[in-house]
């Protein structure tokens, strides 16, 4: 994950514009609060990126913990945040100092295809210890092994379409083409998942879990997870 955490702490080309991905943070911010569950709630963002619009998140909680591996974007993040009191930012590794069954609902979106399966599965034993034993952890964005990067455009595109900013979507996927990213998708890969393939990884660490009927995000061919303790397992 490394080489992925050094890309997005570059200046990179994966937002076409400000408002593209301003928009992507914001429909997940709205995602993330239709799973909290109570105002008093302690919400965990694994791996959150620049959650450009976790204000509104950490709003509806009692305190919203990002957790982001790359230091430049944790400086933006710190900054960002600053006069938020409900919002804490943390390193990946200040998770370890975090009390045990502390969380109430932990997300992590749209990063399980830059981790290996080693650093998925210790990224799962990290919030199965930090989670209730009534929380639940939201696993989403997930890249299946039959959808290609052709369904990644469409998506896009119909996004762009929809809030007018296709001219910038269609010469940002000319720079992104030719920029990093795609040498990096190409030298490294990215993992994907059969929705039987996660469910059994999640059940190896721990949770019960079920496939959610839509998708985090404005990607619908890409899918979310619903996990809890195994022993706690319910509606």
């Amino acid at each position: 994950m490394d080489d992925w955490i050094d890309y997005y702490d570059s200046t990179h080309t994966i937002y076409v514009s400000k408002l593209h991905r301003d928009l992507h943070f914001s429909i997940i911010a709205d995602d993330i609060i239709g799973y909290i569950s109570s105002p008093d709630a302690v919400v965990l963002d694994y791996s959150c990126g620049e959650a450009t619009s976790a204000g509104r998140v950490a709003a509806r909680c009692a305190k919203l913990i990002l957790a982001e591996p790359a230091p430049g974007v944790r400086g933006r993040l710190i900054a960002r945040y600053a006069g938020d009191l409900n919002v804490k930012v943390r390193a990946l590794e200040d998770l370890r100092h975090l009390e045990p069954a502390s969380v109430d609902l932990a997300v992590m979106i749209s990063v399980a295809q830059y981790m290996t399966p080693a650093e998925l599965d210790a990224a799962f034993a990290t919030i199965r210890r930090l989670l209730k034993p009534s929380g639940r952890f939201v696993l989403g964005d997930v890249l299946r092994p039959d959808v290609g990067a052709a369904t990644d455009v469409m998506a896009l595109l119909r996004m762009a379409w929809r809030h007018g900013f296709v001219k910038d979507a269609v010469i940002g996927l000319m720079r992104t083409y030719l920029s990093d990213y795609w040498q990096l998708r190409s030298q490294i890969g990215l993992q994907r998942y059969s929705e039987q393939d996660m469910l059994a990884r999640l059940t190896a660490a721990g949770f019960s879990a079920s496939r959610a009927h839509v998708n985090v995000g404005h990607n619908p061919a890409r899918m979310t997870f619903i996990a809890r303790h195994a022993f706690s397992a319910g509606p």
